[in-house]
């Protein structure tokens, strides 16, 4: 496999943010595509964001992540100094090289001169009985973090506007696109603010950065997620807000050209950034990363993947980087499928390679929108002119992500011009935004209770690669996205099974452990693994689908079975 230098049009190592767009201001590009530093470090912070922690503590970010002295890489990387960098960085100079100052020292070390930016505190539980509607809508306040104007100047927190919703555990940073499904449940709980709060947080990213990052952290700026705006907006706009199409078009707007930068200038059977030209002209787009370097909050997990590959090391990186802007952080969906040893392994990793079928669907709701959003504000031309890049992309999703011998659409390898083999829950989304046909969705149906369907819920994948976004478990938003478009296409009784069953699913281990969790193993309901991290507590866009689900199927016509 050529991965991710293939046909790129530009040399990887070349391939870079652009500065305003994807960099916190303060940076430029060096001939790596990594970021350094314009100024002096030690300048004072005129920027609303500092240097991300790899280039603001240096060679002592590196010694401890790559030493591991902690179990989890993000968690220096959260970390706040209690003393100025040059204070720290001078006594740490001082001690390296000292005979005693081996793993413990360090880690002592960190401890001294770095503090939590939040108190650490006892994960929230239920009171046994605790009805779980009422469990929920309590975890919105828990989960509920306030603007602080007057926040440590070296986090790597990005500044936000308005209070926000956290999914919890280790996530302590608002989510891209776990926004979206957490305001599903904040709208049934009737916290319509913080609903309206979440949109309006985005925005200003968008505003502040020309994109919404993974999450608001510096560390995930060069990057994005599912884009879930212009759904969002729909939502406030069908719900609490008649002007937000017309409030919100400059940022979508903003978004858009993020992802469809380089479109003027991208000859044909090339990519630039998140963008793909096919050979026969058609743009579609890709997930990416504006870095190749391991990331910052998983740094000794990147540099072990990288290690078992014989693949450039920067090409890898740059692979994983862009997995996690899918929200699939990881699965066999991005991973070689060759007939040999190394399917299913980290390092095969392909994403750049790959188009998306979810991404692109989302894509084509984000130009509806923008059509509608310029018809509003009486922009008939403009409107027109999103209008006609919608229906090219309808057709190109129809042509090119419906795989006919396979009866669903798929993900597209766009340099071989075949579709992955993967089966997986990305393959719902055209049901979701109704682009599917009826026939379509009928095969796909299918599809999903014959692979994909599995006693506690739809499994993410039909593989088990051991990483997260595999067999055996399942996520809340795939639930959503599937039970949601199948009720569209009319497909009641499938949508109601696996309804029933993921609520069931969640409702065992609520009532095991007075918690909700990120993931859950659909086939056995043990706890769910994989990945880099266990599965966490919270969990935001657990709470937001379950609630929503409540709703639409009341218990009191069916009674779940618990254990």
């Amino acid at each position: 496999m050529q991965g991710a230098m293939h046909n790129t049009g530009t040399p990887q190592a070349l391939e870079a943010p652009h500065v305003g767009m994807a960099c916190a201001p303060g940076f430029a590009l060096d001939e790596k595509a990594c970021v350094k530093p314009q100024a002096n470090l030690m300048a004072p912070l005129v920027a609303h964001v500092t240097l991300p922690p790899n280039l603001l503590w240096g060679e002592l970010f590196h010694a401890i992540q790559e030493r591991h002295i902690y179990p989890d890489s993000k968690i220096f990387v959260d970390l706040v100094p209690r003393e100025l960098p040059e204070t720290i960085l001078s006594e740490y100079t001082r001690l390296k090289d000292q005979p005693n100052f081996d793993d413990a020292a360090l880690h002592a070390f960190v401890d001294a001169y770095f503090q939590s930016e939040v108190p650490p505190g006892e994960a929230y539980r239920a009171a046994s009985g605790c009805d779980i509607e009422a469990h929920i809508d309590t975890l919105w306040t828990v989960l509920t973090r306030h603007p602080q104007p007057d926040a440590p100047p070296l986090t790597s927190r990005l500044h936000l506007r308005y209070p926000y919703l956290i999914p919890g555990g280790r996530f302590d940073e608002i989510y891209y696109w776990d926004s979206y499904f957490i305001m599903l449940g904040l709208e049934e709980s009737n916290r319509h603010d913080l609903a309206c709060n979440l949109v309006h947080n985005l925005a200003h990213l968008i505003r502040e950065y020309g994109h919404v990052p993974n999450g608001n952290r510096t560390y995930y700026l060069t990057r994005s997620q599912p884009p879930m705006f212009s759904s969002m907006v729909q939502r406030l706009a069908e719900r609490h807000d008649r002007d937000a199409y017309r409030r919100f078009l400059p940022e979508l707007e903003k978004e858009y050209a993020y992802w469809m930068d380089g479109e003027d200038t991208l000859p044909r059977g090339q990519a630039h950034r998140r963008l793909v030209r096919l050979d026969d002209g058609t743009l579609l787009n890709r997930y990416w990363d504006d870095l190749c370097i391991p990331r910052q909050e998983s740094h000794h997990e990147d540099m072990g993947t990288a290690a078992e590959s014989q693949r450039p090391h920067m090409d890898v990186w740059r692979n994983l980087r862009a997995a996690t802007e899918s929200g699939w952080d990881y699965s066999s969906r991005w991973l070689a499928e060759n007939g040999n040893d190394d399917d299913n392994a980290l390092h095969t990793i392909r994403t750049v390679d790959i188009l998306p079928v979810d991404l692109n669907t989302l894509l084509h709701h984000l130009e509806k929108t923008l059509a509608k959003a310029h018809q509003s504000n009486g922009n008939t031309e403009q409107a027109q002119s999103y209008r006609d890049r919608a229906q090219a992309r309808y057709q190109a999703i129809q042509q090119i992500f419906w795989d006919g011998e396979r009866g669903h659409f798929a993900d597209y390898l766009w340099a071989e011009g075949t579709p992955t083999r993967s089966v997986n829950g990305a393959m719902v989304f055209p049901l979701y935004y109704g682009i599917a046909t009826p026939h379509q969705a009928e095969q796909v149906a299918r599809v999903l209770e014959r692979d994909l369907l599995q006693p506690g819920g739809l499994a993410a994948t039909n593989q088990e690669s051991g990483q997260q976004w595999d067999a055996p478990n399942g996520w809340a938003p795939l639930q959503w996205i599937a039970i949601s478009g199948l009720r569209d296409y009319v497909e009641h009784d499938l949508a109601r099974t696996i309804a029933e069953r993921w609520v069931t699913t969640n409702l065992q281990r609520y009532s095991l452990e007075n918690k909700l969790l990120e993931k859950y193993d659909v086939y056995t309901n043990q706890h769910a693994s994989g990945g880099e991290y266990p599965a966490q507590d919270g969990f935001g866009w657990t709470n937001g689908v379950l609630r929503k689900l409540l709703t639409l199927y009341p218990r009191d016509g069916w009674v779940p079975e618990i254990a």
